[in-house]
């Protein structure tokens, strides 16, 4: 860690607890770059963030608002009062507006709404209304619309004369509407500088390549990878144009995903964990499965137990026991990793299980094979006893397909009773894992321990 570094939002926070001016305040913050911002912020307290949000212009504060995960900018400004946090929230993308108050209780958000003009207010409910992970929860609503009739020179006009009215609109293409919205095609901005400038756009319109609100984002990440475009619009059953999914906002959603099943698989309940939450919080949520995992490692361990005068005959078993349950745990990990990755895809539902363990029983008898033999060579090479080679080997095997069937079909099996996958698929594999790699391994022992 750097001076910077530390200087930084050592700086902040004295700028903050000296009561400095809105202006001082925003003037040193854009000195610094994006992750020295991003840092700074992240290394103060929630009560100095809220100070800071507070201290600043709404738009100032919906910028550092936008570079916090969405859990955390809702709490934050859970606790501004609501008039406060309303003029934060107007200043935001729709896109990004939704997803902050979707994370907050309804009463809250509420109460921030009713602080927000009417139209605004109402087109938030409706985005929220949408699942997060599907094109109506991801699209943004600022975009270009114009009706057939418009010629190439006014659009031109309008789009230059009313910058301001487009601050969110990053991708560039225009959208050719008729009857109150209802959308006819599109238009690049590049293929209308070369248009005839008193041509009606839609005489040059193109036809349009859109999806519908249910989207998944499975379905989405499919369809930006076989279309090059920046951004597709969002029509409903009747052809009107609801908003526009940004090919960005796909891939930070991806990213978020990605992010959150990691932190899942590695037991944080929610998914979501920051330093700056307070620390009963973040304790609670690790503790809540590294307690639920105690009693299943007890489980796996008291198969040991049962098999207690085998070891003790055979302790070159205990050298291998790591080894078996490690490896069949990798390969089974292996499996959950493509499961869960086709389930976000939608390649893959529940009712998928028995061809995905069809389909992993083939990989894994090859994989329990090859990685048994080694195994077995290796135990022979080291003891000089082939019976104990063939013991381990056989284990490692046998519990590998278990292994990789089981990791395959965890995450549909968990999808079915409606238990997130990303949060129990791990554990759970682990612990049967173990238990029959220790059952396989000490009990064939037993079965051998005279030619041992």
């Amino acid at each position: 860690m750097t001076t910077d570094t530390i200087d930084t939002w050592d700086q902040v926070r004295d700028l903050i607890t000296e009561g400095a001016s809105a202006e001082a305040i925003e003037t040193y913050l854009d000195t610094l770059e994006p992750g020295e911002l991003v840092r700074a912020v992240f290394n103060l307290s929630p009560t100095e963030q809220r100070a800071l949000l507070r201290a600043v212009s709404p738009d100032k504060a919906a910028e550092l608002i936008e570079d916090m995960p969405d859990a955390l900018a809702a709490d934050l400004i859970d606790d501004i009062p609501s008039h406060e946090a309303a003029a934060i929230i107007e200043e935001m993308s729709s896109d990004h507006r939704a997803d902050v108050l979707g994370e907050m209780a309804k009463p809250e958000s509420d109460a921030i709404l009713e602080h927000l003009e009417d139209e605004d207010a109402e087109e938030a409910r409706r985005l929220i209304s949408y699942p997060a992970d599907t094109a109506g929860g991801l699209m943004m609503t600022e975009f270009a619309a114009y009706p057939m009739s418009a010629t190439v020179r006014s659009v031109v006009e309008d789009l230059t004369g009313h910058e301001g009215d487009y601050t969110f609109l990053t991708v560039h293409y225009i959208y050719v509407v008729i009857r109150k919205n209802r959308l006819k095609g599109v238009l690049r901005l590049r293929d209308m500088v070369f248009a005839n400038p008193e041509a009606r756009i839609g005489d040059i319109v193109q036809p349009a390549i859109t999806v519908r609100p249910d989207a998944s984002l499975g379905e989405l990440d499919e369809f930006f990878d076989e279309n090059d475009i920046a951004a597709v619009p969002v029509v409903d059953e009747r052809g009107f144009l609801l908003g526009i999914v940004r090919r960005r906002s796909v891939l930070e959603a991806l990213a978020g995903k990605a992010e959150a099943d990691s932190l899942k698989s590695a037991g944080i309940v929610g998914g979501e964990e920051l330093r700056s939450m307070p620390v009963t919080t973040r304790a609670r949520r690790r503790l809540s499965w590294l307690s639920v995992n105690i009693v299943l490692n007890i489980i796996a361990a008291s198969v040991i137990a049962l098999y207690e005068d085998t070891l003790s005959a055979v302790i070159a078993l205990a050298v291998f026991l790591p080894i078996v349950s490690d490896m069949s745990g990798c390969s089974g990990n292996q499996a959950v990793a493509v499961s869960m990755r086709e389930l976000t895809l939608g390649a893959i539902v529940p009712r998928d299980l028995f061809r995905v363990w069809r389909k992993e029983v083939s990989v894994g008898l090859i994989n329990g094979l090859v990685l048994g033999g080694l195994l077995a060579v290796a135990a022979w090479a080291w003891k000089g006893s082939p019976m104990l080679g063939i013991v381990v080997g056989a284990a490692l095997a046998i519990n590998t397909i278990v292994a990789v069937s089981l990791g395959g079909t965890i995450p549909l099996a968990l999808k079915r009773f409606r238990i997130d996958p990303a949060v129990a698929s791990g554990p759970v594999l682990t612990t049967v894992t173990d238990m029959c790699g220790f059952f396989l391994v000490l009990s064939l022992a037993s079965l051998a321990l005279p030619l041992l």
